[in-house]
């Protein structure tokens, strides 16, 4: 059956991440996110750590912006310690339904990344599929990457997936169109001086449109490896995408930074 879609709140006081996220369109929308790409990732970050070498349960995980927690599960069903975080109360909800019915423990905090507490220290601290970026101002973004060095353990390993600027640059499809289930959606993508600015119209068969909006501000190389070291982190390595490539600046799609605690 057809749903109508009703309408987001348009509170001027919500951030778009605040609203989108917390939206049940976005689900739809990004229902061809699937768990096989999950587990890849996952993978690569544990074999490029070394981590997978290690007893999962003698190892606790945080997932930053964890979503309704594709990787955060992944992680669970190999038996690490896992705690999943983000903003959105409805995204959480759907991880918490996905955990319980797949009998996997997982632990699950609702708090901006900016103020999460370092009541517990973790081993493995990832951010994932463009999760970062999302504020108005860079120290915002400065302060999450202080808040992931404060919550490691000593020697704890820090992954920072992050779209590759100059392949987008190349790369960006300015409009779109397509279906998702029984919604038709219009992307519209530009560049706004450092960031990538999404406008998605989405209409129903019913006729009915909401148009939601997404906004990352996008970091090169040089300046995302100065505002990891100027925390104390040493980077380790850059892979361009979830298979564990070799990192490329012209080529690679994604800039997914492996970064330790000293």
């Amino acid at each position: 059956m057809a749903k109508r879609l009703y309408s987001s709140k348009n509170e001027s006081s919500l951030s778009w991440f605040e609203e989108w996220f917390n939206h049940p369109l976005y689900l739809e929308l990004y229902s061809h996110r699937d768990n096989d790409e999950a587990a890849r990732c996952i993978h690569t970050i544990l074999s490029i750590s070394g981590l997978d070498l290690k007893k999962p349960v003698s190892l606790s995980v945080l997932d930053i912006a964890c979503g309704a927690g594709r990787h955060a599960l992944e992680l669970a069903r190999l038996g690490y310690t896992v705690t999943g975080n983000d903003l959105s109360p409805y995204l959480l909800e759907e991880a918490r339904k996905a955990a319980l019915k797949r009998h996997l423990p997982l632990k699950l905090s609702c708090c901006d990344m900016r103020l999460i507490a370092a009541n517990d220290l973790y081993d493995l601290v990832v951010q994932l599929f463009t999760s970062f970026g999302y504020f108005d101002l860079k120290r915002d973004d400065q302060q999450v990457i202080k808040n992931a060095y404060g919550l490691l353990k000593s020697n704890g390993w820090y992954v920072l997936d992050l779209l590759n600027p100059l392949h987008l640059a190349k790369n960006l499809v300015p409009y779109s169109r397509r279906n998702a289930g029984n919604l038709s959606v219009i992307e519209e993508r530009a560049f706004n001086g450092d960031r990538i600015t999404k406008s998605m119209s989405i209409t129903s068969p019913f006729g009915e449109t909401v148009t939601f909006n997404e906004s990352v501000r996008l970091y090169n190389e040089e300046e995302i490896r100065a505002m990891l070291q100027n925390e104390g982190f040493s980077v380790v390595t850059i892979v361009g995408n979830y298979q564990g490539e070799s990192f490329s600046a012209n080529d690679s799609p994604r800039m997914m930074i492996f970064s330790r605690k000293g």
